[in-house]
This record gives C-alpha cells, structure tokens and sequence, in this order.
C-alpha cells in the first residue's frame, strides 16, 4: 500500500484546509486510514481516523468539531477537513493505512504511511 498526502499550506488562524490522501496498491487489505501530526519538537499524535467497511470515525478530542474525516471508496482516498484551524495545529501532518482493525488511535497499528504534508497557521 502506497500513501500520497497532499493539501498543505500555510493558513491564518480562524481558517481552513482540506488534506488529501490518496492510497494505491493492495487497498483492499486496508480496513483502517487515519491521521496523525507531529508539531516541532515533539511525538507524532493521532487527529482522526476512518473505518472502510462500517464508516466509523474517530476523533482526538483537541480536533473534535473542528475537524472532520471522511473517505470516498471509488478513489481510495480520504480527506480531512480542518476548520477553526489555530496555532498549535500546525504541524506536518500524516496519513497512515490499518490492515488490523479498528485500533484508530494506537500509532502501532497503522503499516502503511505517507510522507506528510506540512499544515503551518498563523496567529
């Protein structure tokens, strides 16, 4: 499974961005795709994830509300739309494939992950 984050870019706070994230390869075996950033200076963070077959969703509580995932099946791909963004959301943020359930919080379980498209909000 290959992963290609995009959508980027340097916003002010009170703004928004769409990510994308597009897989390729042995989707199939994908069951779960998630975000997580990593901000300067510290560990990488779960945001939100999707499950493919039930739809479910999951979100870190800093992001609830503000955030929203959500897939389309006939592209693999996922996005996520970022509104209300704030300072302490900038970081390079990366999409990441579970083929072993529905953990979408546990950074272990993810195998597959992109390169990371990096968010920077302004104050």
């Amino acid at each position: 499974v290959q992963l290609q984050a995009s959508g980027g870019g340097l916003v002010q706070a009170g703004g928004s961005l769409r990510l994308s994230c597009a897989a390729s390869g042995r989707t199939r075996s994908m069951y779960t795709m998630g975000w997580f950033r990593q901000a300067p200076g510290k560990g990488r963070e779960f945001v939100a994830a999707v499950s493919g077959s039930a739809g479910s969703t999951s979100y870190a509580d800093a992001v609830k509300g503000r955030f929203t995932i959500s897939g389309d099946g006939t592209k693999n791909t996922i996005y996520l739309q970022m509104n209300s963004l704030k300072p302490e959301d900038t970081a390079v943020y990366y999409c990441a494939a579970s083929t072993s359930g529905w953990s979408p919080d546990l950074i272990h379980e993810y195998a597959y992950w992109g390169q990371g498209t990096l968010v920077t909000v302004s104050s």
